[in-house]
């Protein structure tokens, strides 16, 4: 064997015993993650995430976010389900992205509509959503094919305003590989009584058609768009997070709760700004009502 042959096995068995860590690299170690929580509590912006890493990256630098988020004895909570982000297609362009994204809920993220004001300054870069939340009602979820498959899984539909965070510096990359590192921005979000799933097909052509119509104290259309908007059906983003949390190694339980995705651009919070969001469609026309102080 000559030198050049000796030297290419060389670099070839190099590379081998460093393709692993380098596949890893992109991945929080603890030390990290704890950081990165940390910062997250305190509402503070992060910046130097790589947009170049990939998904599977982003998705365990997620997952370790998340973890070191529970293990704090201040902010931690159990997994209350999981939000769907980028299932509009028009925002998936604006983030370079051609499938959804997905984030964890902690316990601790959501409240139940009571009629207080939120602080608007909730988050290191607070913006809110028109969004809708649904309740796993049947583990027969995990099996789900079809959209009226997941409606027979599901026990509620209840309205839900986002109180997301955009929390990368500004400047800083957006893409779907920085939005699934920062836990699709989940920071909270305010829902509804919302009403109980009819389990027809004539209830899903209602959440297809409805329309989620968003407005401010003055009346000022923010957002109005159809149940279509997202993913064609907002049930399709049900199947998603179903195939998606298969795909990582989970399954979905029993009163999971399940954030579908905006239909409204990102909106900034504003002092004693208030908001309505109506689903024109749906039985009794739900809605919700917020007020930021």
């Amino acid at each position: 064997m000559n030198y050049r042959d000796t030297l290419l096995k060389s670099l070839i068995a190099f590379w081998l015993c460093i393709a692993p860590l380098a596949a890893q690299a992109q991945c929080l170690d603890e030390t990290a993650a704890a950081d990165r929580a940390a910062r997250w509590i305190d509402k503070q912006t992060l910046r130097g995430i790589s947009r170049a890493m990939s998904l599977a990256d982003a998705a365990c630098a997620r997952d370790r976010l998340v973890a070191a988020l529970r293990a704090n004895k201040d902010y931690g909570g159990r997994v209350a389900g999981y939000k769907a982000a980028l299932t509009n297609p028009e925002v998936q362009k604006r983030f370079g992205a051609n499938a959804p994204v997905r984030g964890v809920l902690l316990s601790r993220m959501l409240t139940m509509e009571s009629g207080f004001p939120v602080f608007g300054g909730y988050a290191a870069r607070p913006v809110f959503e028109a969004d809708l939340l649904v309740e796993v009602g049947d583990d027969a979820i995990n099996d789900a094919r079809t959209p009226l498959d997941a409606l027979k899984a599901l026990s509620r539909v209840q309205p839900f305003v986002e109180l997301a965070d955009l929390v990368v510096a500004d400047g800083e990359p957006l893409n779907a590989a920085v939005i699934t590192a920062i836990n699709a921005g989940a920071r909270g979000g305010i829902y509804g009584q919302g009403i109980a799933v009819q389990p027809t097909q004539a209830f899903a052509d209602a959440l297809r058609d409805m329309r989620v119509l968003m407005t401010d104290e003055l009346g000022n259309e923010l957002a109005n768009a159809p149940g279509a908007a997202i993913m064609g059906h907002p049930l399709n983003a049900v199947l998603w997070l179903v195939e998606d949390v298969r795909n990582s190694g989970g399954r979905l339980r029993v009163g999971d709760k399940l954030s579908l995705g905006a239909f409204s651009a990102p909106q900034i919070p504003k002092r004693e700004m208030r908001i309505k969001v109506r689903y024109l469609g749906l039985p009794g026309d739900p809605e919700i009502n917020l007020r930021f102080r």
